[in-house]
C-alpha cells in the first residue's frame, strides 16, 4: 500500500467517524452531564501533553528554568482570562523566548 492511499483511507475513516457523530447527535439534546465533562476534556488533554513532554524514556521527570517559567506565565494567564487558547499561547511564548535565552 502506497504513502498516499494509507493516507487517504485514514483520512476519510476520520472524517467518517467525526461525520456520524455529528449526524446521529445533530437533532438531540446532549445532556448537561455531558455538557459538564466536557469542559474538562481541554484542561486533561493539556495536562497529559506537559506531562508527556516532561518525561523521558526511563520515566524520569526533567525540569528546567523554561518549563517553570512557563508553567507560571501559563497559570497566570489561565487565571485571569479562563482561555485555554491564551494559556497555550503565552505559556509556549514564554517558553521558547525562555530557552532561547538560555
Amino acid at each position: 500500500m502506497s504513502d498516499f492511499l494509507a493516507t487517504a483511507v485514514v483520512g476519510l475513516g476520520t472524517y467518517l467517524f467525526r461525520a456520524v457523530f455529528i449526524v446521529v447527535l445533530a437533532r438531540r439534546r446532549i445532556p448537561d452531564v455531558v455538557l459538564v465533562a466536557l469542559k474538562y476534556v481541554a484542561p486533561a488533554v493539556l495536562g497529559a501533553l506537559i506531562v508527556a513532554l516532561l518525561t523521558d524514556s526511563e520515566g524520569n521527570v526533567e525540569i528546567g528554568v523554561p518549563e517553570v517559567a512557563a508553567f507560571v506565565a501559563g497559570g497566570f494567564i489561565a487565571h485571569r482570562t479562563r482561555s485555554h487558547v491564551w494559556t497555550l499561547v503565552v505559556g509556549m511564548a514564554v517558553y521558547w523566548v525562555t530557552l532561547a535565552l538560555i
